[in-house]
């Protein structure tokens, strides 16, 4: 009887009640019941939540603290409804600008790690040339379109450190497809270093630039860091 049950939970993909409905105590068969199905979603959703931490590359920010002084936003987004993912659900986008190590990555990465635990959604995190890198190495090997359907499948894309790495035509031209393909689709954020007068220092085309900058800030919002560097302070606080 043991060995059917383990196997008919097996074909149903019933894998918590296969290991464990034997252990299971209850007064009533609609106690035991519950109990099963209960257990069975728990550790559907932990597997679900963890397959979407792995899928992210989000950097571990353990330890650090998000603090909003000195992040100046243009009127249209409020702290709660970055908090909240709000602008997820609207498919709006986030530039961050600011110097280097204000903490635009830290937001971001906050921002995503939350919009996983809180909301279950899709997110992936890349730095600019990572990204361009395995866009260019995809378009080599042919499975560039496997890369876009996955591109496809999120809810918020990360960009991070746009703007440290000049890049070539080529893999310009391919940033901007997935820019493209994000386009009123799904959201992205953008950290930066560089105004968007000083963009092309980035892609080398004045046309190619202006294109991707209007895609991108059409349905977006402009979080401006003016405030000092926290890995500046942090040196001097420990000379």
């Amino acid at each position: 009887m043991r060995e059917r049950i383990e196997e008919h939970a097996k074909r149903l993909k019933l894998s918590w009640i296969r290991e464990h409905y034997h252990k299971v105590n209850a007064e009533t068969h609609e106690e035991f019941l519950l109990t099963l199905f209960e257990k069975e979603i728990q550790q559907r959703e932990e597997r679900k939540l963890n397959t979407l931490i792995n899928q992210s590359r989000l950097p571990d920010i353990s330890g650090r603290q998000l603090e909003w002084h000195g992040i100046h936003m243009n009127g249209h987004i409020t702290q709660d409804e970055i908090v909240n993912g709000e602008f997820i659900e609207r498919k709006e986008n986030l530039i961050l600008y600011g110097g280097v190590g204000v903490g635009k990555t830290l937001l971001a990465a906050s921002t995503g790690w939350n919009a996983i635990q809180q909301f279950g959604q899709k997110v992936r995190f890349y730095t600019v040339a990572e990204l361009v890198n395995q866009l260019l190495e995809a378009n080599e090997k042919g499975t560039l379109g496997k890369l876009y359907k996955q591109i496809e499948g999120l809810d918020l894309l990360i960009l991070d450190e746009l703007g440290y790495v000049p890049l070539h035509k080529q893999g310009a031209e391919l940033l901007f497809q997935v820019i493209n393909l994000c386009y009123e689709k799904r959201s992205v954020m953008v950290t930066t270093n560089l105004q968007f007068g000083q963009w092309n220092h980035i892609f080398g085309d004045p046309i190619l630039t202006e294109a991707f900058i209007d895609r991108l800030i059409h349905y977006s919002h402009l979080l401006v860091f003016n405030r000092d560097s926290f890995r500046h302070k942090e040196s001097l606080m420990n000379q």
